[in-house]
């Protein structure tokens, strides 16, 4: 089963000054984080606060040549999750003929963002962030690990507005 999300924010990692962007289920209670790159932030962030930019960035000037080929990305889906990598897949569409790019969450998202289209999680992933109990699962039993569990269950929507990338 595909979870509809939207994209919640951006926040930075107080330890690593690492991005994190924070998925929310439209359909259920549940969010999920995903550490990203700081260029792959800097590209969501820009769609998010609607910051153009003299000369295309990356994603934008990808956009303008799907769009050239009269291709469009219709959705994308963060489809795995394994050894802690996320995985996404982007879906297009031009003319008749449907075709599925392997992506990053962070380059899928980004372009999702500029072209207005659905994000979805795949039930596999939700069911290998959680444990068997239904609650998420901590893999780093560390002090380092006990202390990024305490800051995401703390996380509230309030805190991803506050950080800037």
């Amino acid at each position: 089963m595909l979870h509809k999300m939207s994209v919640g924010g951006l926040a930075m990692d107080p330890s690593s000054n690492a991005p994190i962007l924070i998925l929310n289920a439209e359909d259920k209670d549940f969010s999920i984080p995903i550490w990203i790159g700081l260029l792959e932030a800097a590209a969501i962030a820009s769609v998010l606060q609607k910051v153009s930019f003299d000369r295309p960035m990356t994603h934008d000037l990808f956009k303008t040549f799907i769009e050239t080929l009269h291709t469009r990305v219709t959705r994308i889906e963060v489809c795995d999750l394994r050894d802690n990598t996320f995985y996404a897949k982007i879906y297009c569409v031009t003319g008749e003929r449907e075709f599925i790019l392997d992506a990053r969450p962070s380059d899928a998202i980004a372009m999702a963002l500029r072209f207005k289209a659905e994000i979805y999680v795949d039930d596999v992933v939700v069911d290998r962030l959680r444990g068997k109990d239904g609650e998420y699962e901590i893999e780093d039993d560390s002090d380092q690990g006990k202390k990024w569990e305490k800051y995401l269950k703390e996380l509230s929507p309030e805190d991803f507005g506050k950080y800037k990338v």
